[in-house]
């Protein structure tokens, strides 16, 4: 086989590549990683699904199917996808207007969900858009997921409680709900669920690598055993998650109509591209330890594939969990195969075990899920982040309140924007620096810092940055404003110059020339040069006003201004 169809080949298979380096030793280190992923998935795709308004089997076929699929066809070595805290909260606050929550309605909603948003990934993958995910910044991130947290705790305060009351994704609406009915809180419920969490806290600071939400399930599950061999009235009334069947992710066919995806597109974009992000962002931080390249197309072909085949085996929108991967890297996993074992454990386990479920309790699953939206919160990087300046901060506030008090899916949207609208902000002024020369001296400086006097007859500046349509109004304003008749532009930082930019500078050359001055150029690069000769400015601004150095720019102008009115001074 030629190495260009084997690079084909790998670029399709990519499984191939790793597949051909496994060895026994490996194979019973990624077997180990894999059983360890599996136990800490079970109570987390319960706890998961719970969240995306589904029955708790869901979110253990979520990490199963997609899984293997995005471990065969992604970049990383140790990237574990599967359902995730924010992308379950985005799929319930999408289809939860739609149709009412657990119903075969809402399913099938959310596995059409599910396709759409593999489509839009696998659209992006073919497009070669694996860039795309640098658009959506660190700070939008974390002031969504930030906002999410609040929103899933919110949502599981009433199970907490032990309140019945209807679902909603609206935060407001959820906490006015819980209020007027506080009075009503069942006690044995809040019992267990305090218990739970409590169990939560004490595992995770005293033995941090036990698997504390499984145990902190188990102990919730107990107690409540114990507490219905009591007296205690309305023990019996402490909700159940209920019954997981006992069986392998069935198939199903996820609904397309276009009155769907029309109603269904925003979230599923929404939804495609936040998992996109949460996938690379966690492939590239492990690699980072493991010193391995990550591939971003190739990650955005392998979460497209696991979300589109997943919808036909009854899984919902998944991407790479950042939970399950630092543990897969910390168990030793090797490979992609750590994850194939995973997700075969996992079913095993669903298997045989899964009629212990009924025994779960549901304030118990509130419990975890209060510690998952309090670990979601990133206090470091929010601190970072309000540190760095107002523009980061103001990304954060409004993608945080977003997240709170709009949908969801636009919360994202909004984000994204705001970071565009800043950086265009920023890069429509550029900086533009007054020049001088020192006494004696042979380079300019800047002649505000050094406070240094200018001529009076020829105004030096420089330019750094981008010369382009967003930034000309800025620029002309600018020039414009100077008083002087010749002016001498030191190009070497401009970085990049289209039409409008080049437009600007002959239309200023005109300018300047009708009041009997002129404009100037120096060190001017590639970047610079050629766009003014193919946008045919060349002639306007002249080829004896451009030069390749300041010294001979400043030579030449001295020569041709000898009897300015400030001849002989010393700074000239």
């Amino acid at each position: 086989m030629s190495s260009v169809a084997l690079t084909y080949l790998l670029k399709f298979l990519p499984f191939l590549s790793w597949a051909k380096h496994t060895t026994p030793a490996s194979a019973r280190q990624d077997a180990m990683a894999g059983l360890t992923g599996a136990i800490i998935v079970l109570p987390q795709g319960v706890a998961y699904a719970l969240i995306a308004g589904l029955p708790p089997e869901y979110g253990l076929y979520a990490a199963i199917v997609p899984a293997i699929i995005a471990a065969l066809f992604g970049s990383s070595w140790h990237l574990i996808s599967g359902p995730t805290a924010a992308l379950s909260i985005v799929v319930f606050t999408t289809i939860s207007p739609l149709a009412q929550v657990g119903t075969a309605a809402y399913i099938s909603l959310v596995l059409t969900l599910t396709l759409m948003a593999g489509l839009f990934q696998l659209i992006l993958s073919l497009a070669r858009m694996g860039s795309l995910v640098n658009f959506v910044s660190h700070s939008v991130v974390v002031g969504f997921t930030s906002g999410a947290a609040v929103v899933i705790a919110t949502s599981q305060i009433k199970n907490a409680l032990g309140l019945d009351l209807q679902s909603t994704g609206n935060f407001i609406l959820n906490w006015i709900a819980v209020a007027d009915n506080i009075i009503a809180t069942h006690l044995p419920s809040l019992v267990i669920a305090a218990l739970t969490l409590a169990t939560l806290i004490v595992i995770k600071r005293w033995r941090r690598k036990w698997p504390n939400m499984l145990i902190a399930m188990v102990v919730g599950s107990a107690a409540t055993q114990a507490l219905l061999l009591t007296s205690w009235s309305g023990v019996s009334e402490i909700a159940l998650v209920g019954e997981i069947p006992s069986q392998l992710p069935p198939l199903s066919t996820p609904l397309m109509t276009w009155d769907l995806l029309r109603q269904l597109a925003p979230g599923a974009m929404a939804l495609g591209l936040l998992g996109l992000v949460e996938a690379v962002s966690i492939a590239r931080s492990v690699a980072t330890r493991s010193g391995q390249q990550i591939h971003g197309n190739q990650e955005f072909i392998g979460q497209a594939l696991s979300n589109i085949l997943g919808s036909f085996s009854s899984s919902y929108a998944t991407s790479g969990s950042f939970t399950r991967t630092g543990v897969n890297y910390e168990a030793g996993a090797t490979s992609p195969l750590a994850a194939l074992f995973a997700a075969v454990f996992l079913a095993i386990i669903v298997l045989l075990f899964a009629p212990l479920a009924a025994y779960i309790t549901l304030p118990s699953m509130a419990a975890i899920l209060l510690m998952v939206a309090w670990n979601l919160i990133d206090w470091h990087h929010i601190k970072i982040i309000y540190r760095a300046g107002k523009n980061e901060a103001m990304v954060f506030s409004v993608t945080f309140a977003a997240t709170l008090l709009l949908p969801m899916e636009f919360a994202i949207y909004l984000g994204v924007l705001l970071s565009l609208v800043l950086y265009l902000r920023r890069t429509s002024q550029p900086n533009i620096t007054a020049l001088a020369s020192g006494r004696g001296a042979k380079k300019l400086v800047d002649a505000q810092r050094s406070n240094l006097p200018e001529c009076d007859v020829i105004k030096i500046v420089r330019i750094d940055g981008a010369l382009f349509f967003g930034a000309v109004d800025y620029v002309q304003t600018t020039l414009m404003a100077i008083p002087q008749k010749h002016v001498l532009i030191v190009a070497s930082g401009i970085n990049f110059i289209d039409l409008a930019g080049t437009e600007l500078l002959a239309n200023e050359a005109k300018r300047l020339a009708a009041k009997g001055g002129g404009l100037y150029l120096c060190n001017v690069n590639g970047r610079v040069i050629k766009p003014i000769i193919r946008n045919g400015h060349l002639s306007t601004i002249g080829k004896r006003h451009i030069f390749p150095t300041k010294a001979l720019a400043l030579s030449t102008i001295d020569a041709k201004l000898s009897d300015h009115s400030c001849a002989g001074c010393e700074n000239r």
